[in-house]
C-alpha cells in the first residue's frame, strides 16, 4: 500500500489528513528529515508533506531534484501576511500548502488526489479499454493490482479481496480476449517500475525491493517479460510506453 509521508506534523493534523485519504493510501508519520529518507527507499511514497513552519522549506530542492515525481506539501498556520512565504514555497516546487485551521476536511482529498499514485493511475486511463477489460469483475482486479504494486500480489490474494475463487477469477478476467491475471498484475508493477524510476533518486535496486521483488534481477527479467526492456530503460520508457509495448504481443503467460 502506497504511502503519504508526514514529517514531523502535530497530531491534530495529521489524523483528519489520514482520515480523508482515499482508499490505497495510509499516513506514515516520520520525525525528522533522516526517518523520511529511509522512508523513501523502503516503502512506496505517494506524496510527501512537511510542517510549514520555520526553516520547513530547506529540503525540498533536493527533494524535487531526486523525486520530482512525488509531491511535497506544506501544512501548517497561514497568516494574512504570509504572500511572500507561499509564493517562496510555490517557487521551491511545494505543491500546495495546506492552512490550519480551514483544509482539515478536505486535507486527506486534497493531497490523495495528487499524489504520485493518481498521477499514474490517470497515465494508465485507458489501460482497461486497450487490455478489453470490460467485465465489473475484471476492471476491479485491475483497479486492485494497481493499488497493490508494491507486494508480491498473487491470483489467490485477489480473488479473496474479491470474494470469488482463484479459478473462477482467473478465467472471467481472461474471458473476451483479456490477457491472463498473472501477467496484468505483472503489467502492473512494471508500470509503476517504470514511473518510480523516472526519479532520479531511486536505482533499480531501491525500485525492485520497494515493489517486493525478490531482487533487482527478478525485476529485470519481469521488465523484460513484460515490456520487453532492460529495468535500466524503464524510466525512460515510463507506465505509458510498458503498457504500449505489453500490448504488442506479451499479454500471455501461465496462470
Amino acid at each position: 500500500m502506497a504511502v503519504v509521508a508526514v514529517v514531523a506534523l502535530d497530531a491534530a493534523l495529521r489524523t483528519p489528513l489520514a482520515a480523508g485519504l482515499p482508499t490505497g493510501l495510509r499516513v506514515r508519520p516520520c520525525r525528522t528529515h533522516d526517518h523520511l529518507e529511509r522512508l523513501l527507499a523502503g516503502a512506496l511514497v505517494d506524496a510527501v508533506v512537511l510542517p510549514a513552519r520555520g526553516d520547513w522549506l530547506a529540503p525540498v530542492p533536493s527533494l524535487r531534484e531526486r523525486f520530482p515525481g512525488i509531491p511535497v506539501f506544506g501544512y501548517g498556520v497561514v497568516r494574512a501576511d504570509d504572500g511572500e512565504r507561499l509564493a517562496q514555497a510555490v517557487a521551491a516546487g511545494v505543491q500546495d500548502v495546506l492552512i490550519a485551521g480551514v483544509d482539515e476536511p478536505v486535507a486527506g482529498e486534497l493531497v490523495g488526489t495528487r499524489g504520485a499514485s493518481r498521477q499514474r493511475a490517470r497515465e494508465l486511463a485507458d489501460a482497461p479499454r486497450l487490455l478489453r477489460l470490460t467485465d465489473a469483475l475484471q476492471t476491479r482486479a485491475w483497479d486492485l493490482a494497481l493499488e497493490t504494486v508494491d507486494g508480491r500480489l498473487t491470483t489467490s490474494d485477489l480473488a479473496r479481496r474479491l470474494g470469488t475463487s482463484r479459478e473462477h477469477l482467473s478465467r472471467e478476467f481472461a474471458a473476451g480476449g483479456a490477457p491472463n491475471l498473472k501477467r496484468v498484475i505483472d503489467l502492473a508493477r512494471v508500470a509503476c517500475a517504470a514511473d518510480l524510476l523516472r526519479n532520479p533518486g531511486y536505482a533499480v535496486g531501491v525500485c525492485a525491493r520497494i515493489l517486493g521483488f525478490a531482487s533487482a534481477g527478478h525485476l529485470a527479467g519481469t521488465s523484460r517479460r513484460i515490456a520487453g526492456v532492460a529495468a535500466r530503460e524503464l524510466g525512460r520508457v515510463g507506465p505509458r510506453g510498458v503498457l504500449q509495448r505489453f500490448l504488442r504481443g506479451r499479454t500471455r503467460s501461465r496462470i
